[in-house]
């Protein structure tokens, strides 16, 4: 019966829902006319800079809204549900958290699993920055559900993915080309990130660091008009305790620069440590053989054993990286267990280790285990904490005048720019958040160090070292990325030439007489391929009629050097046309011929795509 009545809530639900939509399309008829009335009426670049204006303000709404019912529910939890203790709100918050939010991707999204950053990379070089226009609302439900319970994720990605939704369906609805798209997907994107920040040039940095990563621009206007709008709107609705702003800070003495150097290199350690073990995480529960479900319960354990052990990894943890500058610390280990410990300096520094080695546990089964969100808070929360932790051992060395306060600071941006290979969008967002610019420099020092190492590790974020690696994302080498759009299944050349391995030299003559191809494929009686003959290679023949019915085509063959998968990149097979020097490939599909690559339609194809984007550059 229960089952039932579920059934016809939600049927209610999906009525509302088709009815709400033809709603809002006869209603949004209006205003469309009115913007393709002024699109007419405006060159390319003014409509780019009034869109990137519309853009930016719906994008900075969107985050608006996120944080305000992440900081709703956070107030619901904490003032109005209450127990006898305090270990069950955390033991059952972040738990719900991840299930609930895994119900919901299940029951009302269709269970899609592409989630965060990489996913609109992957839609930016393979699916022409055509976004889902569900994304414009999905992640802001499934995230805030996740962290608001307390999942220990960001909602910096959520918010960066709806925005970008909101720019690619923006340009889909007033038929913009592909780079006009992908130009108001990163303004999307950016304008979330500065909503989230208050920080319009992390906002800007950010979509040129991460999002256009080997996309040519000419026009960015745009983006920095969006970014300023998201900005302005966060900070005109938003309070001050929801932003992530710092006020206690110390001024840049030079010669505190060994302090910084010391924290560049743990920084760039800890981040390799970072993304390494949330990678491993991430393939556990992929090659997990469970349901989602059972998958999120795990997950959701996990989260919540950690939240009561060490409560500071609830949520986000920004309220908790604010405690460390204001000079707090003690405060958060009030609410653990260690209170229990005699106070001192080295129970602290116990507390604060363990707190930056659970952290990537914590936030991982978040994330890969069934919720919703992203690295970028982690990231922040983590650098906090070890710049924290760096600063007790100096203490504890006996060394005066420790700057407590920018080693927390500029740790954030270190380990930030460690795990997201993004430098500059680490040292903006933390200078704008602390009103820190007379930290640039050991702002730039930690963060340089930190991503130097990274790099050193790994060439390319190891988050993105797959979709790299199969050539579905941009990369900074921009003929890699030409290549990865160019699609194998429309090169392949299907009007070949084909001749039972049995037939005679005349029949072979005959065929190639009535085209003007110069490879001609050799298949047997079950039409399986077995290899090729040129004119080249019956050129010592073609001359003497008197072999024209002795000599049969399988003595001729060539088996050709390599062949080519259908499912292969582009890049895979020029490269494996260079290997072999070879000017065709056969394609072959289960043992079966279905044409062949050639290196001239590759490089053709090639040109035209460089002409293409060249034409919209112009």
């Amino acid at each position: 019966m229960k089952h039932f009545k579920f059934i016809r809530h939600h049927h209610g639900f999906f009525k509302f829902k088709r009815e709400f939509e033809r709603y809002s399309i006869r209603k949004a008829r209006s205003y469309e006319i009115i913007l393709h009335w002024l699109r007419s009426k405006m060159n390319r670049r003014q409509f780019l800079i009034f869109s990137g204006i519309l853009v930016g303000m719906a994008a900075g709404l969107a985050g608006v809204l996120l944080k305000m019912l992440v900081h709703y529910i956070h107030y619901v939890i904490t003032q109005k549900v209450h127990f006898t203790a305090q270990v069950f709100f955390y033991a059952i918050f972040p738990f719900l958290g991840v299930v609930l939010t895994t119900l919901i991707v299940i029951w009302f999204f269709k269970g899609q699993a592409r989630k965060g950053i990489p996913a609109i990379l992957y839609e930016i070089a393979q699916n022409s920055s055509i976004v889902p226009g569900v994304k414009m609302y999905s992640q802001i439900l499934q995230s805030a559900v996740t962290v608001g319970l307390g999942g220990s994720a960001g909602l910096e990605s959520p918010i960066a993915v709806t925005g970008g939704a909101i720019g690619s369906n923006y340009a889909q609805t007033y038929r913009l080309g592909y780079q006009e798209r992908t130009l108001l997907l990163a303004a999307g994107a950016s304008a979330g990130i500065a909503a989230a920040f208050n920080a319009p040039i992390a906002g800007v940095m950010f979509a040129f660091e991460i999002l256009l990563a080997g996309v040519v621009f000419s026009d960015f206007i745009p983006l920095i008009l969006a970014a300023v709008c998201g900005s302005l709107l966060s900070k005109i609705i938003l309070q001050e305790n929801v932003l992530f702003h710092f006020q206690s800070r110390q001024a840049f003495n030079y010669h505190n620069l060994p302090y910084y150097l010391c924290l560049g290199l743990l920084c760039g350690l800890y981040a390799r440590y970072f993304v390494v073990v949330s990678r491993k995480i991430e393939l556990f529960f992929h090659h997990l053989s469970w349901s989602k479900l059972n998958k999120a319960i795990l997950a959701g354990c996990i989260v919540s054993a950690l939240c009561v052990l060490f409560p500071p990894l609830f949520g986000e943890g920004y309220l908790s990286v604010k405690s460390l500058v204001d000079g707090n610390a003690n405060f958060m280990i009030q609410n653990s267990f260690s209170r229990f410990l005699p106070a001192g300096n080295w129970i602290l520094l116990v507390f604060m280790g363990c707190i930056c080695l659970m952290k990537v546990f914590a936030t991982a089964c978040t994330i890969h285990g069934g919720g919703n969100g992203g690295n970028f808070a982690p990231s922040l929360f983590a650098g906090g904490f070890l710049g924290y932790f760096f600063s007790i051992i100096c203490v504890l060395s006996g060394m005066n005048d420790v700057p407590v306060a920018n080693l927390v600071i500029v740790g954030m941006a270190g380990v930030m720019s460690g795990v997201l290979y993004a430098p500059l969008t680490a040292i903006f967002l933390i200078a704008e958040s602390s009103s820190g610019y007379d930290l640039f420099i050991p702002l730039m020092i930690v963060s340089i160090i930190a991503y130097l190492i990274g790099k050193w590790f790994s060439p390319i974020s190891p988050d993105l070292m797959e979709l790299a690696k199969e050539d579905k994302i941009f990369t900074h080498e921009h003929d890699r990325n030409f290549l990865s759009v160019l699609k194998l299944k429309n090169l392949i050349e299907t009007d070949v030439l084909q001749i039972n391995s049995h037939a005679t030299l005349r029949e072979l003559i005959d065929l190639v007489r009535q085209s003007n191809r110069n490879i001609v494929a050799v298949v047997n009686q079950e039409n399986f391929f077995e290899g090729t003959i040129t004119l080249e290679d019956i050129r010592p023949v073609i001359f003497n009629p008197n072999l024209y019915d002795t000599v049969k085509v399988k003595e001729l063959i060539k088996v050709p050097p390599a062949v080519v998968d259908p499912d292969e990149s582009v890049r895979s097979a020029m490269q494996k046309l260079d290997d072999t020097q070879m000017w065709n490939l056969p394609v072959l599909k289960d043992g079966k011929l279905l044409g062949f690559i050639s290196k001239s339609k590759v490089l053709n194809s090639y040109r035209q795509l460089l002409q293409q984007y060249s034409d919209q550059e112009g």
